[in-house]
């Protein structure tokens, strides 16, 4: 009897855990399902992405000579789930038995357990460090702090070690990358790919079923099969990896992209793998074409966060997602979703985030996660924003980002303690602010730029919480010396700032 073997969206790579537990004869089974498409309002370009690129790995699956049932959005049988596909293929084929690659979100692994079919989920070993060995590392530590996971990563793959020590005789270059934004960028951008017939006929599909949701289709620019994500990584190493390091954290108005690979997306559907990435950085450093700054840099990111962050959210469990430390309970404001803002980073952010469904880590840490963080957001609003707008977000890896690293929802988990600015570290990081309504110098009134009032608003309304914290002491310290008129008006400005934020004033 034939086995059904599932397919997820992220899962497209050949090597796959459930299709290398398959046998030909087996059925592998992928499907465009409403559910996976609208549980949140995914941007039209991640949706098109992923069923663009499900389309071509199932076509190269039948190349291979795979039985595939591929079900596309608007197939008239169509169930509208992954359980209800699973179910009518199983009737089709006169099969019970269900092999699948473990999803990388809780909804979708409890879905599967509750079906009337066996189901066998096998671990995803496309990742370094399995449940067990996270967990293991992470018993009896007080503080699970990534960059000492980081470091057993390096020791397990072997990346930028010179025998047992760290290449060029430090784990983490960080300090070397902390450079202001350049006067100007001399790499256009990732590669773009223009849409064939599949693609095209994909983007007429979303166009037709998603144009409410937030986010521009066209152009539509993505690599949609592993030959052209694997030559947009060659066009990453070659031309931007060396000025990567420096300018990580930097952030431009007019430039989208910088030295920054967008190849997360890639690596998170499946059509890259992390080692060859990795290698792939880590042979440029050894050819001389890329300084090990930007090279460990870039390689920390895929094996220390990204395993860090998986680690945390399946040892975290389910309820993750839901968690609100601080108890915040205010509403995203519209500003999220594209409305008017005098806040020009604000702006800038989200502009580029509905064009190209991306932004990069420094702008959705401290631009648009620190300011939710600052005002207050529910940082469940914060998490399903994030996951909708972001063609690279799983919540595998975007929930603990955001509900751990980027508000702090988490208790302190994920960071010792929240990441939080005023304007100045804006300032210091981009030229957002040469343009804005607001002045990053004023600290009150009303061209008082808002991070500088919601800054302290935060530090005093969390006082009991976070002043014992070493770390913080010199914050408080400042706010202390502060004279009380003055604390006063920033708290009093701050509360009236919100206020209008709430009752839908431009802000």
């Amino acid at each position: 009897m034939s086995r059904l073997i599932l397919i997820l969206g992220d899962q497209l790579s050949p090597e796959i855990a459930a299709l290398k537990a398959a046998q030909k004869g087996d059925v592998i089974v992928m499907a465009e399902v409403a559910d996976e498409a609208s549980y949140v309002p995914h941007h039209p370009k991640k949706i098109a992405f992923l069923f663009a690129a499900m389309r071509k790995f199932a076509a190269a699956l039948r190349d291979d000579g795979w039985d595939v049932a591929y079900t596309e959005l608007d197939d008239t049988d169509n169930s509208g789930s992954i359980p209800g596909e699973l179910l009518r293929r199983a009737e089709q084929y006169g099969t019970s038995e269900v092999i699948a690659t473990e999803p990388g979100e809780w909804r979708l692994i409890e879905a599967l357990n509750d079906m009337p079919l066996k189901v066998r989920q096998l671990s995803d070993d496309r990742f370094l460090a399995s449940h067990s060995e996270f967990e293991a590392w992470s018993k009896g530590r007080k503080e699970l702090r990534m960059e000492y996971f980081y470091r057993e990563m390096r020791r397990k793959t072997g990346l930028l070690m010179e025998g047992d020590e760290p290449a060029g005789g430090k784990w983490n270059f960080d300090h070397d990358n902390r450079k202001p934004a350049p006067d100007e960028v001399d790499f256009g951008g990732p590669m773009q790919f223009t849409p064939d017939d599949t693609v095209n006929e994909v983007l007429e599909l979303v166009e037709a079923r998603f144009s409410d949701n937030f986010g521009e289709l066209r152009p539509f620019w993505f690599a949609t099969d592993r030959g052209q994500a694997r030559r947009a990584l060659t066009h990453f190493i070659r031309n931007a990896l060396p000025k990567f390091g420096d300018y990580q954290d930097a952030m431009l108005r007019d430039e989208r992209f910088l030295y920054h690979a967008v190849v997360s997306m890639y690596l998170n559907a499946g059509l890259l793998h992390l080692r060859e990435i990795c290698e792939a950085a880590e042979q440029a450093w050894k050819d001389g074409e890329a300084p090990i700054n930007a090279v460990e840099g870039f390689i920390r990111q895929i094996i220390g966060w990204r395993e860090y962050m998986r680690g945390i959210y399946f040892r975290e469990g389910p309820d993750y997602t839901r968690r609100n430390a601080l108890k915040h309970g205010r509403s995203l404001p519209p500003m999220f979703w594209g409305a008017e803002t005098r806040m020009h980073c604000i702006e800038k952010a989200v502009e580029q985030t509905r064009t190209e469904a991306y932004a990069h880590h420094i702008q959705r840490l401290m631009i648009t996660g620190n300011f939710a963080l600052l005002a207050g957001i529910d940082p469940h609003e914060v998490h399903e924003w994030y996951l909708a707008v972001y063609a690279d977000a799983y919540e595998w890896v975007e929930a603990p980002n955001v509900i751990g690293m980027s508000q702090f929802a988490d208790g302190g988990i994920v960071g010792s303690k929240p990441y939080v600015s005023s304007g100045n570290y804006i300032a210091k990081m981009s030229d957002y602010c040469k343009s804005c309504a607001y002045s990053v110098k004023e600290k009150t009134g009303e061209q008082a730029c808002p991070y500088n009032l919601l800054y302290w608003a935060f530090l005093d309304r969390h006082r009991d919480r976070f002043k014992p914290n070493p770390r913080m002491a010199q914050m408080y310290a400042t706010w202390d010396r502060m004279d009380a008129e003055k604390r006063k008006t920033i708290l009093s400005e701050a509360e009236t700032f919100l206020n209008r934020m709430a009752q839908g004033a431009t802000v």
